[in-house]
């Protein structure tokens, strides 16, 4: 037998907290509200218990109180999707609760329940050293890439990512190689799809269709625009 940890997360609104994550897929093992607060449920062997914030504890909106590994995690975001969608009519992106997007390729994604409590769901071979980004060895549009890179994906913070690509593009675009152009612009392209601004994306798209690439360049941006093309058919699917 190993020792199992289970994550312990607060609930202000039983009914609530429970039919979400039914809608979800997971199972209810424990309710009890009397004469305290106390719920269990349980997904693939993974608990999850909820219990009343502690009444002097300042609560803050959101944040992560759980990390869930699991084996597949594109699989694991697309159930979760379908369940949100059959119970609320919609994949909600924004507020409580929500659902981050996931791109081909992507490692993990983030679920927020109705009280703001977040998972972190994550590939369970996920590399152990996940490369964060800020290697001295990049500069330039390179390095502005790859800080937009975590800024997206890990930090899930598309503002931020976009102003970074923004500001490399502006100052590196002269110089930079047309590869990096491309996929600075390929991103920003995914970060608009994602925005709901489908005119930005279509500019960005062609500017990019425009550019003299090879062939192992152009295939390289292609996985991009993919990403990008998958997160519209989710989005639209919502």
């Amino acid at each position: 037998m190993h020792d199992s940890p289970v994550p312990v997360l607060w609930t202000s609104n039983p009914a609530a907290t429970l039919g979400f994550y039914r809608a979800l897929g997971y199972t209810v093992t424990h309710e009890q509200t009397r004469p305290y607060v106390y719920l269990c449920v349980e997904l693939d062997g993974c608990d999850v218990h909820f219990s009343p914030a502690p009444r002097e504890v300042a609560v803050p909106l959101e944040t992560v109180r759980a990390l869930v590994m699991v084996d597949d995690v594109a699989a694991r975001h697309r159930g979760f999707s379908e369940g949100m969608r059959a119970a609320y009519g919609k994949v909600t992106i924004t507020g409580c609760p929500r659902i981050t997007r996931f791109r081909p390729g992507q490692s993990r994604f983030s679920l927020v329940d109705p009280d703001g409590n977040t998972l972190l769901f994550i590939q369970r071979d996920e590399p152990p050293k996940v490369e964060y980004g800020g290697s001295a060895a990049l500069e330039g549009l390179a390095a502005a890439i790859d800080n937009a890179r975590i800024l997206r994906d890990f930090k899930e913070d598309d503002k931020a990512a976009a102003r970074v690509l923004e500001v490399g593009l502006g100052r590196y675009r002269e110089i930079a190689p047309a590869a990096e152009r491309a996929k600075a612009l390929a991103m920003l392209a995914e970060i608009a799809v994602a925005a709901g601004d489908s005119e930005r994306a279509d500019q960005l798209r062609a500017e990019v269709s425009t550019m003299e690439l090879t062939d192992e360049q152009r295939a390289a941006v292609a996985a991009e625009l993919r990403a990008g093309e998958e997160v519209q058919h989710w989005l639209e699917s919502r």
